[in-house]
């Protein structure tokens, strides 16, 4: 009883706080009753219609003749299907009327009114299937762990760069902006805090090939990053900090590289003041998809042998291993098989 009971509030919390691309195309679960409730009530006003115009066709057992009232009395147990039979069609065409209108409109009312409810009694399952769905394929993927400022740049940079949006897995703990990444950027998202082992467990950090840790504080960032590690050991977890003295904790933490923001936007404003043409390329080459951008490409078969120089590309340095090898660095004269190259191309 206590494991169902742990599934049950194991699966209601993915429903809360998970959020797939295309989630809610259709509407919520009671956007679409309240549609289906406003046909519902549109056939009974027009059935009602109907008998009302054609009231001299109809007996009442209560009454002299049919009133509206009566006309909508005979609409609701007629297409409820209750019919007691004190308003009955006594004309030929009150009677054509029934078999050819009111009966097709109770048909549709009856529809409307099972679809309603396999609706609501399916949404849960549905979506409960597909998070599920989405969790096994989930694999080697990108989880951005604060989707503010940073982390949505950071996002639309891979996503420019050819990463899939299907790769990439947001968790912030505002609801709206997880939501907004789904149904505005298509992309997966999950509610909480980043620095909790649930939250991060089910944007499947323990699976993913590299972790964006952009949260707003500095604090946040550095137990976000020793949860990752703590969950991942093999993952490349980029972190971004706003004050230099906190770089050497995320280090510490586990962080492969660390941004730090203020420091990284003084340099390039001081670089911009002394030469505002050095820092608009610098601009340019930190922005991708048209311009300048810096890539990290493989060594082509051509070019193993060869000097950085001969390369079609400018290289400006070359990663062997785990080493990276300035341009100018003696060892990095001869390119291997195994290297890949940091270069500047055109782009866009």
């Amino acid at each position: 009883m206590r494991l169902r009971q742990s599934r049950e509030a194991e699966s209601a919390a993915e429903l809360r706080q998970i959020h797939l691309p295309e989630q809610e195309r259709g509407g919520s679960p009671l956007h679409q009753v309240g549609r289906r409730l406003v046909l519902a009530l549109v056939i009974l006003v027009v059935t009602a219609l109907l008998v009302w115009l054609g009231r001299d066709g109809y007996r009442d057992s209560a009454h002299d003749h049919l009133d509206l009232l009566g006309a909508f009395y005979y609409a609701t147990v007629t297409l409820s299907t209750t019919g007691y039979g004190d308003i009955t069609p006594v004309s030929d065409s009150a009677r054509l009327t029934n078999i050819l209108v009111i009966t097709p409109l109770r048909v549709l009312f009856l529809i409307v009114l099972v679809g309603t409810t396999l609706e609501v009694l399916t949404t849960r399952g549905r979506r409960l299937w597909r998070i599920n769905r989405w969790r096994r394929e989930l694999d080697q993927h990108i989880v951005v762990v604060g989707y503010g400022t940073k982390g949505r740049n950071a996002v639309e940079t891979l996503l420019q760069k050819g990463t899939p949006k299907t790769s990439i897995v947001v968790v912030d703990p505002q609801r709206r902006t997880v939501e907004a990444a789904a149904s505005e950027e298509g992309l997966a998202g999950v509610v909480g805090d980043g620095t909790r082992t649930d939250v991060l467990l089910r944007a499947g950090v323990d699976r993913a090939a590299q972790v964006i840790v952009a949260p707003q504080r500095d604090d946040t960032a550095v137990l976000a990053t020793l949860t990752v590690r703590q969950l991942n050991k093999g993952a490349v977890v980029v972190a971004a900090v706003r004050e230099d003295e906190n770089a050497p904790l995320l280090r510490q933490s586990g962080a492969t590289v660390v941004v730090t923001s203020a420091s990284s936007v003084g340099r390039l404003l001081g670089v911009s003041t002394l030469s505002p043409h050095t820092g608009a390329v610098l601009d340019d080459l930190l922005t991708a998809g048209h311009g300048l951008d810096v890539i990290d490409r493989p060594v082509t078969h051509a070019e193993v042998g060869r000097s950085p120089r001969d390369c079609g590309d400018l290289v400006v340095a070359v990663v062997r291993g785990r080493r990276r090898l300035a341009f100018a660095d003696p060892e990095a004269a001869v390119l291997q098989p195994e290297d890949r190259l940091i270069t500047i191309a055109r782009t866009g």
